[in-house]
C-alpha cells in the first residue's frame, strides 16, 4: 500500500515533514527579508526591494502554514498523559499561530505604498493599517497567543513522554529571535530547527502502530505464575 493510500503513514509522514521543514522555511524567509538584514532606519527598503519582499512574505507565509500540521500531529501523540491539557494548548496554538499567516501580506502593502507613494508617507499609510485595532485584536495579539499555545503544546508532549522537555522552549526562543539579524537568526534558527526537528523526526521514525497508539506490548515469556517454565 502506498502512503498516500494508507492513513496512518500519510498522516504521520506529513505532521513530521510539516516539523522539519517550516523550520528550514522560516530560517530561509528571514534571510531574503531586505528590512531585517539592513537593520536600522528601514523605512522605504521594501519599496527598493520588492523582489526579495515577494520571497520573504511568502516564505514565512508556508512556514506558518506548514507548522499547523505538526501541531495537529503533536496533539494526536498526547495519550494517557495531560490529555485535556494537550487539547487546550494544541487548539491556543493552532487557532493562534495561524494568524500570523494572515499578517504576511502587510509586507506587499508596505513595498507597493513605499513605491506608489514617497517611501515615508507610504511607510506611514501601511503603519496605519497594521495598527488598526481589528488587525491587532485578529491577528496580532492570537498570533502571540498561539506561541504561548505551542510552548504549552510541546509541554505537554513532553508529560505525555513523547517528546524531549527543552524542543518547546527551543522553537519558542527560535522564533522570537530568529528576525534579529545575522546572530539571533544564527543562534535563533538553530533553535528553532532542532526543537521542532528533533519532534518531526521522531513522528517519521516511528511505526504506524506505535502513532495511532496500536503498538502491542511485549508478551513476557515463561508460565502464568510468571516463573520460568522449567525446562529441564
Amino acid at each position: 500500500m502506498s502512503v498516500l493510500a494508507d492513513p496512518r503513514a500519510f498522516r504521520r509522514t506529513v505532521a513530521g515533514l510539516s516539523l522539519v521543514v517550516a523550520p528550514l522555511l522560516y530560517v530561509v524567509a528571514v534571510v531574503a527579508d531586505p528590512a531585517l538584514r539592513q537593520g536600522g532606519d528601514t523605512v522605504g527598503v521594501y519599496g527598493r526591494y520588492p523582489e526579495q519582499v515577494s520571497v520573504s512574505a511568502s516564505l514565512l507565509h508556508w512556514s506558518w502554514v506548514l507548522l499547523l500540521p505538526g501541531i495537529v500531529g503533536m496533539v494526536h501523540l498526547i495519550r494517557g498523559r495531560g490529555v485535556v491539557f494537550g487539547h487546550i494548548a494544541g487548539g491556543l496554538a493552532f487557532f493562534g499561530v495561524v494568524n500570523f499567516s494572515g499578517l504576511m501580506l502587510g509586507d506587499f502593502f508596505y513595498s507597493y505604498l513605499e513605491r506608489a507613494l514617497p517611501a515615508a508617507q507610504g511607510a506611514a499609510l501601511a503603519d496605519q493599517a497594521i495598527t488598526d485595532p481589528g488587525a491587532r485584536y485578529a491577528f496580532q495579539i492570537p498570533g502571540f497567543v498561539g506561541l504561548v499555545g505551542l510552548l504549552l503544546l510541546g509541554l505537554a508532549l513532553a508529560y505525555a513522554r513523547r517528546g524531549p522537555w527543552w524542543a518547546p522552549f527551543a522553537m519558542l526562543a527560535g522564533i522570537l529571535t530568529g528576525p534579529i539579524f545575522p546572530f539571533g537568526t544564527i543562534a535563533g534558527g538553530a533553535l528553532y530547527i532542532a526543537g521542532a526537528g528533533v519532534i518531526g523526526l521522531r513522528m517519521l521514525r516511528m511505526s504506524d502502530e506505535e502513532w495511532s497508539g496500536e503498538a502491542v506490548q511485549p508478551t513476557p515469556t515463561g508460565s502464568p505464575s510468571g516463573n520460568l517454565a522449567n525446562t529441564r
